[in-house]
């Protein structure tokens, strides 16, 4: 399973790129109006410039003509973009000829299987099903990713399963079991993914022992009497 970063954020971007687990990285409306400075197009080419795999651009017309003439401008803008679309007619209708353009999409917004089957008929490059926001509403929002992966494999379609709505780092584990191809995660869910106890109790331990061992490699050595 590939991890995708899902922010705007420059920095965010950058800290995990140095990482080298960075395949891709998705953005939104909400995401981009937390930036400041910087047009749409100006953010997505810094990001093509820290990660070299597929960045999410999302359309924010209701209709087919609308969403095709807004991907389009995007798609320009570097061969990495991706065009989102929501999970409605409309955006399957755009995908369908955004896929006779070469046009690769995610369609987004995914809360049911039969969203997802009709979005990978269209030719969905990615399908994205919202976790968390199921979860919310008292909803299995992994089941939804395992029945979309079983239908996708029983059927042999292309399309991704992105893991989306990921609302903490236990979702990212149960995405890779349940055979979601990419999970898009927050800064913070990300950098909570990366952290044990274990592990800083035990590099403290080491440290404090390689301390030790150094103080005693410069005791002077006893004189025999």
């Amino acid at each position: 399973m590939r991890i995708f970063l899902d922010t705007a954020d420059i920095e965010e971007i950058r800290e995990v790129a140095r990482w080298g687990i960075l395949s891709g990285v998705t953005t939104n409306p909400t995401l981009m109006s937390r930036t400041s400075g910087m047009s749409h197009e100006d953010v997505i080419k810094h990001i093509a410039d820290l990660v070299d795999g597929p960045i999410s651009a999302e359309t924010i017309s209701l209709d087919a003509d609308g969403m095709l003439d807004e991907g389009r401008r995007f798609a320009k803008w570097h061969p990495n973009v991706v065009i989102k679309v929501p999970s409605i007619p409309a955006g399957w209708e755009a995908v369908s000829r955004f896929k006779k353009e070469g046009i690769r999409t995610n369609v987004t917004l995914c809360f049911s299987a039969n969203q997802a089957l009709f979005a990978a008929l269209a030719g969905a490059y990615i399908i994205s099903p919202f976790l968390g926001r199921l979860d919310d509403i008292s909803e299995d929002g992994m089941q939804l990713v395992r029945d979309i992966v079983d239908i996708y494999r029983i059927h042999e379609m292309e399309t991704l399963v992105l893991a989306a709505s990921i609302r903490h780092p236990l979702h990212i584990i149960e995405a890779a079991k349940a055979g979601a191809d990419i999970a898009t995660v927050p800064y913070k869910v990300l950098e909570a993914a990366t952290k044990h106890p274990l592990t800083d109790k035990g590099i403290d331990s080491f440290l404090k022992d390689w301390e030790k061992f150094q103080g005693s490699q410069r005791q002077p050595a006893a004189v025999a009497g």
